[in-house]
């Protein structure tokens, strides 16, 4: 470029269009391209007034990028991206619930299992039908006490399932609600039989308990009528199952309250749990 380009007030079009091109060759157009058009601006000092106005050209014919980058605003302002969207009611687990397993062994050689499926909260009329649907085909819909969908608006729910082999059946539900969280020494369990609807009888031993405890419970002992007693510890993190049962304190997905399960030995029945750290 000539020396009279640089310095001359009197400049054609021609020129001007040819400093935009040279410009927008210099600028990397892509996600957020902040670093390249300060070291672009440097490497153009002798003409800074006209390429930064080039550059501003091009900046502002690329701000879709810019919005969607998330990227900073010359006073420090967050520019507004896809990621600041409220999560959909999918996200949220209002038409498919998070399911945690709680304990796992083995009984008489057939595999035992304990789970828990939380759902989100509906929020609208809309959410509700679909959750109501969903709760339908999971086989809930019974339990959740709903006659119509509205009646599930506000709701956060949860199915505790005993599976014995291939068979399935919810042994306790419920729901959480505001205000409602356990804290300190609370607690609440259920002790039942460690054997499908079809052959538990009321003479069955109850030797399975499930319940629920705050997050900060350490320790839960379960005692049994012969005076014995089991304790279920907090359980590591990322701790795994075995094909034998151990007893912990786990967190469920979507559980505001941590849960454990104990097991009796054969032959012994359930008399009371407590929180004992």
């Amino acid at each position: 470029m000539s020396e009279d380009r640089e310095t001359s007030h009197e400049m054609t079009h021609r020129d001007i269009a040819l400093l935009l091109a040279d410009a927008a060759d210099e600028v990397e157009i892509g996600i957020a391209p902040y670093q390249q058009v300060v070291r672009g601006g440097r490497r153009r000092r002798a003409r800074r007034y006209l390429v930064a106005t080039a550059v501003a050209v091009v900046i502002a014919g690329s701000t879709g990028t810019l919005a969607l980058a998330g990227g900073f605003g010359g006073d420090g302002g967050r520019v507004a991206t896809t990621a600041n969207r409220p999560p959909t009611a999918e996200q949220r687990h209002v038409y498919a619930p998070q399911r945690t397993t709680l304990a796992y062994g083995t009984d008489h050689g057939k595999e035992w299992r304990v789970t828990i499926d939380v759902w989100g909260t509906a929020r609208n009329d809309v959410e509700a039908q679909g959750q109501l649907e969903a709760l339908g085909e999971f086989g809930n819909r019974g339990e959740s006490g709903a006659k119509t969908a509205s009646d599930l608006i506000g709701r956060h729910l949860f199915f505790v399932h005993l599976i014995l082999g291939d068979e399935q059946w919810t042994k306790t539900w419920g729901e959480f609600t505001k205000g409602d969280t356990d804290s300190g020494t609370d607690l609440q369990s259920v002790a039942l039989p460690l054997q499908s609807n079809k052959t538990a009888t009321d003479d069955s031993d109850q030797r399975l308990v499930i319940g629920r405890v705050a997050r900060t419970a350490h320790q839960v002992t379960c005692t049994w009528k012969d005076g014995t007693s089991q304790t279920a510890p907090l359980a590591p993190r990322n701790r795994g199952f075995t094909r034998d049962f151990q007893p912990y304190i786990r967190p469920a997905g979507g559980s505001p309250s941590n849960w454990f399960v104990c097991l009796a030995p054969e032959g012994k029945t359930y008399e009371k749990t407590e929180v004992t750290k």
